[in-house]
C-alpha cells in the first residue's frame, strides 16, 4: 500500500496543474455564465474520475463501490487544491501551521 502514495500524490499533482490550466482558459468563456469555482469541481471530478478509470483498465483492477467513492474524494481534493492552492489544502488535512 505505501508503494502508491508517491504515485498518488504525483496524479494529484498532476491534475491539478492541468485542472488550473484548463480553467484558466475556459473561464474567458463561461465567466458571466458559470462560476469559476463551480467549473473547477466539476473540471476536477471528471478528470479524476478518468484517470481512475483508465488506470484501472490499464492494471486490470476489478472496481469496487467504495474505489470509485475513492476517486470522488480524491476529485474534490484536486478541485480544492486548484482553487486555493496546496497550502489551503495541507491547513484543511491537518498538515500544515495555521496562520
Amino acid at each position: 500500500m505505501e508503494q502508491y502514495i508517491p504515485m498518488l500524490l504525483s496524479i494529484v499533482g498532476g491534475l491539478v496543474i492541468v485542472v488550473n490550466i484548463i480553467v484558466e482558459v475556459v473561464k474567458k468563456f463561461t465567466e458571466p455564465y458559470i462560476p469559476t469555482n463551480f467549473v473547477a469541481v466539476a473540471l476536477s471530478l471528471v478528470l479524476t474520475l478518468a484517470a481512475f478509470f483508465a488506470w484501472a483498465s490499464i492494471e486490470a483492477v476489478v472496481i469496487e463501490w467504495y474505489y470509485v467513492v475513492a476517486a470522488v474524494v480524491v476529485g474534490f481534493m484536486v478541485a480544492y487544491a486548484a482553487m486555493f492552492g496546496f497550502d489551503k489544502l495541507k491547513q484543511a488535512l491537518g498538515g500544515g501551521k495555521k496562520e
